[in-house]
């Protein structure tokens, strides 16, 4: 019963299988991924010889002390009355409960044109009818005239005596 054996240790077998892929992926990720310790070394900028010579050379001693001061304002009272007040507003609207809502009945108001806005919508709509509905055939001929006299020599003088 060799079958019913391997059968009964085909998942411990799997198992094994898994971890082993999962092992041999994890490894080659690292490989791929992770950038050498000398890589990661180019990639920083590198300080020139002199400014190292100067870092190492340097005396602290040279130094005057001075006194730091740390300049913390503390928030006035309203600000705090105001940030609280923020505060609860949000607390609020996050543990609201809507069980302690009340139905409410909306009541829409009808608010109907006056009959001066109706008639003059009324004399608009007939103007723009009129427009649209015109037969220009039903127009009579007429002759335009320019009358554009031209001054005399007598008027032109005077203007320019003047």
């Amino acid at each position: 019963c060799v079958a019913c054996c391997a059968w009964l240790f085909l998942p411990s077998i799997v198992r094994s299988l898994r971890l082993a892929l999962l092992r041999l992926t994890l490894l080659q990720i690292r490989l791929v991924y992770l950038p050498s310790q000398t890589c990661i070394m180019d990639k920083h900028p590198k300080v020139a010889d002199e400014i190292q010579q100067e870092l190492a050379s340097f005396n602290a001693a040279s130094l005057k002390h001075t006194e730091t001061q740390e300049k913390v304002t503390l928030p006035s009272k309203e600000d705090v009355q105001q940030e609280k007040i923020h505060n609860s507003l949000l607390e609020g609207v996050e543990h609201f409960e809507k069980t302690s809502m009340k139905h409410a009945q909306t009541q829409e108001k009808v608010c109907l044109p006056k009959k001066e806005d109706i008639e003059s919508e009324k004399e608009h709509k007939q103007m723009i009818e009129g427009i649209e509905t015109f037969d220009p055939s039903k127009l009579k001929h007429a002759e335009t005239s320019v009358k554009n006299p031209l001054p005399t020599k007598e008027v032109i003088e005077q203007e320019k005596a003047a």
